[in-house]
């Protein structure tokens, strides 16, 4: 490893002045911080080497492999350099949403961390997003409800911890001064009229005449009267594609065309149109060029708080071991490890660890389900006239050391049909059971 680092520090120089020149990327076209890094590893010739292919691919393999976690999320995690690694979140967000990535480093000094956001479609990634090399956070309005992944890359030979902070929340205020979920009372979707038409909004209730407010800056476009909404404003946001309808007012207070700024007032709370001889209330609706869409996720005022850390993270970067039989989830599929399974601690979160299992694929075990790796559960004796010492649970994997029939070594865990053992040498390795 020290020979490689000092290989990498030669080509240092290299990576800054070819990153001014041309090469396989046209350097003038902008570029992700991500994409801009790699152009440099590519333009020294990194990419030939063994540390820098594997960079590169697992970029994207690190896509295909990712973690599937729930909103909101938080955990400690380290990146070791020897490692040379990435590692990607999936989760889920809902048309209207606001997602809030908050990533904090340690050291900040020489340890880069890449962090960038992408929307699964079909089989391909498509990129959203991605952090400043200054800010280290992402902010981004879902458009349509689905699937997003975001990846963590640290620069070659970066080593630290980090903690990462996501959550999703409502990217427009709500339209009442008092923000009270209890408030919303009839959810989008419901049937009315016996059936035969569906409610596309929500019923926000409070007493009559209350100011119904803007819920960003942005322009009313109209201003009228209808059968089932009564007196309405419609309001379009800054820069957004869908306009929004405020509905049963008692009176409107703008007018078609003005300007308005968060929090001005567009009218008041009232019964008018079918909602006559009803509790006064706001009907909100939300509608875009492919017609209404749920509000809900737009406004509700829930706010998320990420979930402390109560995991060590003093096991980070460490080896630990499964003291019972434990099942989890990996790639999406139910796996079963026996009591002794080895495993590596990259992140603690709430009460798990996000662990690496030997075959290098990623889940989460329970803290409680976890032992620290102080000694080895027991000595067993080489029968064999000579059994290989592999680098990985696998049988093409390298061979470290050769043992003999006799030998003892000391067992320190085990992955499937393979148990990790130490010699006399203090060699450490795979051997089948």
């Amino acid at each position: 490893m020290k020979k490689l680092k000092s290989i990498i520090y030669l080509l240092l120089p290299c990576i800054i002045l070819f990153s001014c020149k041309s090469g396989p990327f046209n350097l003038l076209k902008p570029a992700t911080p991500h994409q801009a890094y790699e152009r440099k590893l590519v333009s020294a010739g990194l990419d030939k080497t063994a540390i820098g292919t594997k960079w590169i691919n697992n970029a994207q393999q690190s896509l295909q492999k990712a973690v599937a976690i729930k909103l909101p999320y938080q955990e400690t995690g380290y990146f070791s350099a020897e490692k040379n690694e990435a590692i990607a979140f999936k989760f889920q967000l809902l048309k209207g949403q606001k997602l809030q990535v908050n990533l904090n480093r340690k050291p900040i000094e020489n340890f880069m961390i890449y962090s960038d956001l992408f929307e699964l479609d079909g089989t391909d990634y498509k990129f959203l997003a991605s952090a400043d090399t200054l800010g280290f956070n992402i902010q981004l309005d879902a458009d349509q409800s689905g699937t997003y992944i975001l990846r963590l890359q640290p620069e070659l030979l970066g080593s630290g911890e980090f903690t990462l902070a996501i959550t999703a929340g409502a990217s427009l205020n709500f339209p009442l001064k008092s923000a009270n979920r209890n408030s919303i009372k009839s959810l989008w979707g419901v049937d009315r009229d016996k059936g035969a038409r569906r409610h596309e909004g929500i019923d926000i209730f409070a007493p009559l005449r209350t100011p119904v407010l803007a819920v960003a800056d942005g322009t009313v476009t109209r201003v009228n009267s209808n059968n089932l909404g009564g007196k309405v404003v419609w309001f379009r946001p800054q820069n957004k594609s869908y306009t929004l309808y405020y509905a049963h007012l008692d009176e409107q207070t703008v007018t078609d065309g003005q300007a308005v700024v968060l929090g001005d007032t567009l009218g008041l709370m009232g019964t008018t149109g079918n909602a006559q001889g009803g509790l006064p209330h706001l009907h909100l609706g939300i509608y875009t060029n492919g017609g209404a869409v749920d509000p809900m996720p737009y406004v509700d005022p829930t706010v998320q708080t990420a979930p402390k850390i109560i995991s060590s993270t003093l096991a980070l970067n460490t080896t630990m071991r499964t003291n019972a039989a434990v099942k989890l989830l990996v790639d999406s599929q139910l796996v079963s490890l026996n009591s002794g399974t080895i495993v590596r601690i990259n992140a603690a979160s709430q009460n798990n660890y996000r662990v690496e299992l030997p075959n290098g694929k990623f889940s989460y075990i329970a803290n409680t389900k976890l032992n620290e790796v102080k000694k080895p559960l027991r000595t067993i004796k080489v029968n064999l006239a000579e059994q290989a010492l592999f680098d990985k649970p696998e049988a093409t994997a390298a061979v470290k050391s050769l043992l003999k029939n006799g030998d003892i070594v000391g067992v320190i865990g085990s992955f499937e049909n393979y148990q990790l053992v130490v010699n006399d040498d203090n060699i450490v390795g795979w051997m089948l059971k």
